[in-house]
């Protein structure tokens, strides 16, 4: 959708340490949750492009999928090259690059096995793959691994944190780091919600389709007059964390005019997932996606003084304090 402004925030395992609060002014506030790109190897190394089988140290306890790992101190030298070990061999689809993708995992130094960031216990993270939002190894390391596998990395400084490591999070500029990583879920623009259909009986709402196969649902507004307050309901209920107001959420959605029923936006349309921070979207969005559950679809009838009002974007087609209809399909919070 046409909106105030696009994409500012980018989420956490990013370019700053996870779990380090760092202050970096490149990272954003949720950066500290989760490992990151901020220390991303000097423009002057070449770190190599080969991924190898190991050696990678054992996991010497919670060894299932889904349990938080212990992983063993590292021994004799690592390898200069990415090492990846498929742990466990998952049966869902293979991670492709630009996929978002869902994950836990635990992140630990080879030499002391000190832990120095871990989403076990904390809640799982989504982050896009094979685009430069994460640390090299991650975007080598995943990329054709399947859902529900559990990958061990070791990744060299180069394809980490780089010679300057990341002193906030006790990481050297030589230090070879060890994931654990269970890959949960992956998002690509022919994903969609998977709640479960809750009922539609209102004929005064508009009625959204409930299609789960990627393609933008139909919305079909009435004949009536359009609501002055704002809706918000379900149309699949997801299971998920509830959305709160400073979340970043991975979305499929598509929006129409109330009067008329015409598209302005979607990103079906345009073939790409949206991640929107939340907090910088019209208010209809921020009051009417607060509380509702990630994995759900929602329709949202927005009045136009909780859109765009008087003044709608130029080029978007939306008239002057026009009522808009959305579907919103909540993916994932990032």
């Amino acid at each position: 959708m046409r909106r105030r402004s696009v994409l500012l925030a980018v989420p956490a395992l990013m370019l700053t340490a996870a779990g380090c609060g760092s202050d970096d002014s490149k990272s954003d506030a949720a950066a500290s949750e989760s490992p990151s790109t901020s220390g991303t190897p000097s423009a002057s190394a070449t770190p190599s492009t080969k991924i190898v089988a190991g050696p990678v140290p054992d996991i010497t306890a919670g060894t299932k999928f889904g349990d938080k790992p212990t992983v063993a101190k590292g021994t004799g030298t690592p390898s200069t090259d990415l090492a990846v070990k498929t742990v466990i061999q998952g049966d869902g689809a293979a991670v492709v690059a630009g996929d978002y993708v869902t994950t836990n995992y635990l992140g630990q130094i080879w030499d002391t096995a000190k832990v120095f960031d871990t989403s076990f216990g904390r809640g799982p993270y989504t982050n896009v793959i094979g685009q430069g939002k994460v640390i090299p190894g991650w975007d080598k390391g995943l990329v054709g691994q399947k859902v529900n596998s559990r990958v061990e990395m070791a990744i060299p400084p180069a394809l980490g944190y780089g010679t300057s490591g990341n002193s906030q999070a006790g990481i050297k500029g030589t230090d070879t780091l060890v994931f654990v990583i269970d890959i949960l879920e992956t998002f690509n623009a022919k994903s969609s919600a998977k709640g479960k259909e809750v009922p539609q009986e209102d004929a005064n709402l508009p009625k959204v389709g409930t299609n789960t196969d990627g393609k933008a649902p139909s919305i079909t507004v009435p004949k009536t007059k359009a609501p002055t307050k704002l809706v918000s309901e379900y149309i699949l209920e997801g299971d998920g964390a509830a959305v709160k107001a400073t979340d970043t959420l991975l979305l499929q959605y598509k929006g129409v005019l109330w009067d008329g029923g015409k598209e302005f936006d979607a990103s079906y349309t345009a073939g790409q997932l949206a991640a929107f921070p939340l907090a910088q979207l019209i208010k209809g969005w921020q009051e009417g996606l607060v509380g509702k559950k990630a994995g759900s679809r929602v329709m949202l009838v927005t009045p136009g003084d909780l859109a765009y009002g008087a003044n709608p974007p130029s080029g978007s087609n939306i008239p002057a304090n026009a009522t808009l209809v959305f579907s919103l399909d909540i993916l994932a919070i990032l």
